[in-house]
């Protein structure tokens, strides 16, 4: 289990747990609730390499980032 700080959005954190490079659980702190729900839902038993390929690069509004690109940032470093 990982506790990965976010930058640039509204989530102040993420906790990522990976079992042999499949992610078993993804948890939000803050955020839009129910659509990081459904993304900690939809990732959960992907590999973190195909997380990180979906999700990287999404932006939320003019931000550069969003809670989907951090996640893959966050992922990146446990890999």
């Amino acid at each position: 289990m990982m506790t990965y700080k976010t930058k640039g959005v509204c989530s102040t954190s993420i906790q990522v747990e990976l079992k042999e490079g499949i992610i078993q659980s993804v948890d939000f702190a803050g955020g839009c609730n129910g659509n990081l729900q459904g993304i900690s839902r939809l990732v959960e038993g992907m590999t973190a390499t195909e997380a990180i390929k979906r999700l990287q690069g999404i932006h939320c509004g003019n931000r550069s980032t969003s809670c989907p690109d951090q996640l893959a940032k966050a992922l990146e470093t446990m890999i």
